[in-house]
């Protein structure tokens, strides 16, 4: 049994060739395996090549954020075959028997478009979550409540963290959008995939953790900028009309910038503040430089 890998490396070659690694003993899934660098500033590139002879290295000269560098190792998985494919960040971790699970119910209901584990904190051993909820509907998106004597638990979204898609699906309503650039891009998929007929699902049978620490850097700052301003794109994508959404959103964006700001936390509050901004605005893409340089000014 084949199946497409895509994993994104940026300035971290060390999680990226562990994660390839822990992939080398299985036996009863073949992966084809395709390493995106997202124009790592470090020596990334040479070390996994020297250690990773195995995978398809596929080097962007821009880091085009999760949506783009994703989507560069999924056009090239679909056009090497039409198999399904796992996105797998390179600081998560999943067992050869989880794959197996999760391919099993994917076979098994030809509407599920896409398929997530019980995703596990590595470090903290808790639950993070059991797929995900609308993000423009829910301020808290992670769903934690299921029925422990059910198989599978149907959901509005998934995350990137440890993902297996349809390859028909993906031909079908076509992969992220890069807009997003971080974060949202794959609710915004679900959405899309659920007006096509999809359905989305956690396989409450199979089980991935993922280390948070190590994605924490900028959780103050990028994170923060990307999660609050990509709500807005959601909400041109889909509910462009809804302007009890928009109202919303746009007051809560502003409280959390001003309560942020009343709490000493700077950074984060303007952060928030130039989400708003660029929401309500349609700016969207990358600006990594330009966040990082508006909040410490």
């Amino acid at each position: 049994m084949e199946l497409g890998i895509v994993i994104l490396n940026w300035n971290a070659a060390e999680d990226t060739i562990a994660c390839v690694r822990s992939l080398r003993g299985w036996t009863q899934v073949v992966p084809r395996i395709f390493v995106v660098d997202n124009a790592s500033a470090d020596d990334s590139v040479a070390q996994i090549e020297a250690t990773c002879p195995e995978v398809h290295l596929i080097c962007s000269e821009v880091n085009l954020g999760f949506a783009g560098g994703s989507n560069l190792g999924m056009r090239a998985a679909l056009d090497a075959d039409d198999l399904p494919i796992l996105l797998l960040n390179n600081d998560a971790n999943i067992e050869e028997t989880a794959v197996l699970q999760m391919l099993h119910s994917l076979n098994a209901d030809a509407q599920i478009g896409g398929i997530v584990p019980l995703l596990f904190d590595e470090m903290a051993g808790g639950l993070i979550a059991a797929g995900g909820k609308n993000p423009v509907k829910h301020q808290q998106t992670r769903v934690r409540n299921f029925r422990a004597k059910d198989k599978l638990l149907f959901v509005e979204t998934v995350s990137g963290t440890a993902v297996i898609f349809t390859a028909v699906m993906l031909n079908e309503i076509g992969l992220l959008d890069e807009r997003f650039f971080f974060s949202t891009e794959v609710a915004d998929l679900c959405l899309r995939g659920n007006k096509a007929g999809y359905r989305f699902a956690a396989d409450l049978q199979a089980q991935a953790s993922h280390t948070i620490e190590r994605s924490s850097r900028f959780r103050d700052t990028l994170y923060v900028y990307y999660i609050v301003r990509n709500r807005f794109l959601i909400l041109r994508n889909h509910y462009r009309w809804h302007v009890v959404l928009w109202g919303f959103w746009a007051f809560y964006s502003l409280a959390l910038a001003l309560k942020l700001q009343m709490d000493g936390k700077r950074p984060s509050s303007r952060a928030v503040f130039l989400a708003l901004k660029d929401g309500l605005r349609g700016r969207f893409g990358g600006q990594n430089e330009r966040v990082m340089a508006y909040v410490e000014g």
